[in-house]
């Protein structure tokens, strides 16, 4: 991982930086507002940042089934999974991309998946518009294709991906 850089869990104020973080990742993650940062921050089980320097370059924020949550990807997990860590974005800081802290997130993530004895990890990427980098990344990750769908009235297509973990998530 690049030197520097440690994970922990989000702060309040890590808020304001985090926004346009995830905003600049535009369209490989849909834009985020303040609110919706704390509404993750107040309801999901992994909200995770990188961090350098004290400033946010990185997170991860990620969650099991049986939230209320109304995006059509993760809805597609719960019903076909029963345990699972969902990856609803990964943000990385564009002028660190490819030092090790995406993969550091995961990391961190399949610990937590591990130690509550959840047995795989869930996310999406688009095939359209085409992120092909981070199909490259999640496949590295040992990542696979489970489906597809298209989203957002059709203006985008995701290709759903899931990595088993090792033990059946058992720490």
């Amino acid at each position: 991982m690049s030197a520097g850089v440690r994970i922990r869990g989000v702060a309040a104020d890590d808020l304001a930086a985090l926004v346009p973080l995830n905003n600049a990742a535009v369209p490989a993650v849909n834009a985020l507002e303040r609110h919706d940062l704390e509404r993750f921050a107040a309801t999901v089980p992994h909200f995770r940042v990188a961090v350098r320097d004290d400033n946010p370059v990185g997170m991860m924020i990620a969650l099991g089934p049986g939230v209320d949550y109304g995006s059509p990807n993760y809805r597609w997990f719960e019903q076909r999974y029963d345990a699972f860590l969902y990856v609803d974005r990964i943000v990385v800081d564009s002028a660190l991309r490819s030092a090790g802290i995406g993969a550091a997130l995961y990391d961190d993530l399949a610990a937590a998946a591990g130690a509550a004895g959840v047995p795989r990890l869930a996310c999406e990427v688009n095939l359209r518009p085409a992120n092909d980098r981070s199909i490259r990344f999640h496949e590295r990750l040992g990542f696979r294709g489970v489906g597809t769908q298209d989203t957002e009235n059709g203006a985008k297509t995701v290709q759903l991906m899931i990595r088993e973990l090792e033990n059946g998530g058992a720490a």
